[in-house]
């Protein structure tokens, strides 16, 4: 797993910096970065303990909601506030998350050069005049939010696309690797509850798209097209992201049965498909396509197939990632006592 995480990742890179270097068809570059960004995220998910923020059932079936009041509230900012003063808040919002999300992302790859003392004791910095608010770090994590500062200070001054980029795709894999859905029943109620939200704020209103076009902050990731009247081919981090914390829920899955990958590439072929098919239907009609409407089915469908084939559909049902994990360590415990 480390050695395709470690291809993956370079691959990412790739990728990323290809378009500065020679021109990349950008439909080619949606696909592999969008695929490559939710291999990567899905096998960093992989650890001893299952990622800490885990969704449950209502916050999923509530999510769709929340989503649609934060959409509509960006649209009536624009609409009424200065676009240049909404979009200067923000982006200093995003370059605090910004410096956070590179720094966890590059941290595995730096803590390798660093002494192993300087993952352990952590430094706890207490806020001034809030002494109950505090921050905790290791020295390896200071080193880690060097570059991470570098390129949020970049973006701030030029917004250029691959500073935009590199915020984008740390904001995606890290979303990916600490989400949990905990089961595919939740996993499955947030699915379909965005595919409905996306369908709606895209075809039914213009909330969507000209948000998408006014938002100047990393949520969205920037091919060039090299082509005067429309710059920038766009993706949405939420395509990557949301389907992405599914299909690295079917790799655990996996993993929990001590199986090779084999759900985890039937969901993962249903995400890359959904996103060639978006590609190819909005190159047809010329429209911006909600991306959702064309990757849930084909992840929960390639996902569903497999498993009727197999008959394992009560086995993937029934899988709770959090009690599987306590079901290990008791394992573990009741090992250790009798060794000793």
């Amino acid at each position: 797993m480390k050695n395709t995480e470690r291809f993956a990742n370079l691959a990412l890179a790739g990728l990323t910096l290809a378009p500065l270097v020679v021109k990349v068809d950008p439909n080619l570059n949606v696909i592999l970065t969008a695929c490559l960004s939710v291999l990567v995220g899905s096998y960093r998910s992989v650890k001893p303990t299952p990622p800490t923020e885990t969704m449950s059932r209502e916050h999923a079936m509530r999510f769709p909601f929340v989503g649609s009041a934060v959409l509509l509230s960006l649209f009536l900012l624009f609409k009424f506030l200065s676009k240049d003063l909404v979009n200067t808040v923000l982006t200093a919002y995003f370059i605090v998350l910004g410096i956070v999300a590179l720094s966890a992302t590059l941290l595995p790859s730096i803590t390798r050069f660093l002494p192993n003392h300087w993952n352990e004791n952590p430094i706890v910095w207490r806020f001034p005049y809030f002494s109950s608010l505090d921050i905790e770090f290791t020295k390896s994590q200071i080193v880690a939010a060097i570059p991470g500062t570098f390129f949020c200070a970049w973006y701030a001054l030029k917004k250029h696309w691959l500073a935009n980029n590199l915020l984008g795709l740390s904001f995606c894999i890290q979303g990916i690797e600490m989400l949990s859905l905990g089961s595919f029943k939740t996993g499955a109620i947030l699915l379909a509850g965005l595919f409905v939200y996306d369908i709606f704020w895209v075809f039914f209103t213009p909330v969507m798209v000209s948000v998408a076009k006014s938002f100047d902050a990393p949520i969205k990731l920037l091919f060039p097209t090299f082509n005067a009247a429309r710059p920038f081919s766009m993706l949405g981090l939420g395509d990557i992201v949301i389907p992405g914390i599914f299909v690295a829920l079917a790799l655990r899955f996996d993993v929990s049965r001590g199986k090779q990958p084999q759900y985890f590439k039937s969901a993962f072929f249903g995400y890359a498909f959904g996103v060639v098919l978006t590609i190819v239907v909005m190159n047809w009609f010329q429209a911006a396509q909600p991306a959702l409407l064309y990757i849930v089915p084909s992840v929960i469908g390639s996902l569903a197939a497999h498993c009727i084939w197999n008959g394992d559909v009560k086995q993937l049902l029934e899988f709770d990632e959090a009690k599987t994990a306590n079901s290990s360590e008791e394992v573990d415990d009741k090992s250790s006592k009798k060794d000793e």
